[in-house]
């Protein structure tokens, strides 16, 4: 049984940036599990633009932002094992992994970094009635279907979930040639980004539809078309408000979930609101030497903070192996806490004693909020107090907490994010 400093599950974006982060570190003994047959996850069919401003000051697509970080990995000669799918990991952070040319085979890790990235939400999960034709797929399905094999999945389409993915496939299938004659959204807001809303809706003059869902599907071989109608504030249907659009697909684009099946099953408390590990500043988890970072502890919306944290996940990680173990001497803890309109906060819980000079806490708000303030409370006073035009819960917030300021507050319990309207 071979064992390595820190072993990585998930060859994406996050699995990558984490990878060299370490090797940078110091760490020479690092291997990445990869299930596909070849690095940069989801990157490889996001032929679209637009990544990579914050990271390298241009614009790039998805291939050509992972091709920085696999050649990166290949020079910095990082080991990784592609086609491997991972078993189990233990508590103790044995890893059981199986690939077609080893067979089943166990890794000792000093360290784990969790970095499986997401999946989506299938139609099953939605309750919607009618049969089950061939023409249903979700967007990211359809995505790898139009980007890589070359398939175009209908001709008439209707999107129902304005997530990124829903609000991209938009224009990818329009600039194929087919018509997409709505995108429905269950919320009064889309769950996409401003700049996607306009760039692959407004541009191309595809109706976006808020507060609607899918209520029918007709057709038993195929998809022949779908029934819409408006909800009401608990999301139920409004009898007289249908309206059937004929088409022959349907694409899903109904919200991510973090692949988390591994991270359950050695021990890893989850998010309730993320369904991610919940970590503390080093974005360690309940388990000692286990880390998390990307899609896999809070799906993110632009792959820069994914690479940002995984970077961060893999310093830690390297600190960790290289002190032999930080054993559990945290000392003085602060809780951080989601007040008024946030969902969430990401890491859950800081000792200042671990923290580097400054913190990035990440957030999401519940609702769309026009000239706000997003303000942080010290236990209850307020030390920020931020003004904001518009903050949606499509696009995620952060804060910069400073060790310097903390250690102010010797006494310090909690942190609490909100919202507060102007």
């Amino acid at each position: 049984m071979k064992s390595y400093d820190i072993v990585i599950i998930g060859g994406g974006p996050a699995g990558l940036a984490a990878a060299i982060s370490a090797k940078k570190s110091g760490i020479d003994h690092i291997l990445i599990l990869e299930r596909d047959h070849e690095l940069g996850g989801i990157l490889n069919q996001c032929i679209h633009n637009g990544f990579g401003l914050h990271t390298f000051q241009e614009e790039l697509t998805g291939p050509e932002y992972a091709e920085r970080f696999i050649r990166q990995v290949k020079e910095q000669q990082i080991e990784y094992r592609l086609n491997t799918t991972v078993l189990n990991i233990s508590s103790k952070k044995l890893v059981t992994a199986i690939n077609q040319k080893e067979g089943m085979f166990k890794l000792q890790a000093g360290a784990v970094i969790l970095a499986m990235g997401c999946r989506e939400r299938p139609r099953g999960a939605l309750n919607i009635p009618g049969y089950r034709p061939a023409g249903i797929y979700s967007a990211g399905t359809a995505q790898r279907l139009v980007n890589m094999e070359g398939y175009l999945p209908g001709r008439e389409v209707v999107i129902l979930g304005s997530g990124d993915i829903g609000l991209i496939m938009a224009r990818r299938m329009t600039l194929e040639g087919a018509q997409v004659k709505a995108v429905a959204e269950l919320m009064p807001y889309s769950g996409g980004l401003k700049r996607n809303i306009v760039q692959c809706l407004y541009d191309y003059d595809i109706p976006l539809k808020l507060r609607h869902t899918v209520v029918d599907i007709r057709g038993k071989e195929r998809v022949e078309g779908v029934t819409l109608a408006e909800v009401d504030e608990r999301g139920k249907p409004i009898p007289g408000t249908e309206e059937f659009y004929s088409c022959d697909t349907l694409l899903l684009s109904v919200g991510l979930i973090p692949e988390n099946e591994l991270s359950r099953g050695m021990g890893v408390k989850l998010n309730p609101i993320t369904s991610g590990p919940s970590v503390n500043e080093r974005l360690e988890t309940n388990i000692e030497g286990v880390f998390a970072c990307g899609n896999v502890l809070h799906v993110h919306d632009l792959v820069d903070f994914v690479s940002e944290e995984a970077a961060a996940a893999g310093r830690n990680a390297a600190a960790y192996v290289k002190a032999g173990g930080l054993k559990k001497k945290l000392g003085w803890e602060i809780l951080l806490k989601p007040g008024q309109g946030v969902r969430y906060t990401v890491p859950e819980i800081i000792h200042p004693a671990y923290m580097n000079e400054t913190l990035t806490l990440r957030f999401r708000v519940s609702n769309v909020y026009k000239n706000c303030y997003i303000s942080v409370f010290f236990d209850s006073e307020r030390v920020h107090h931020r003004k904001r035009q518009i903050a949606a819960p499509g696009e995620m917030e952060e804060v910069k907490l400073v060790k310097e300021e903390l250690l102010k507050y010797p006494d310090l319990k909690q942190i609490t994010v909100m919202i507060e309207e102007g």
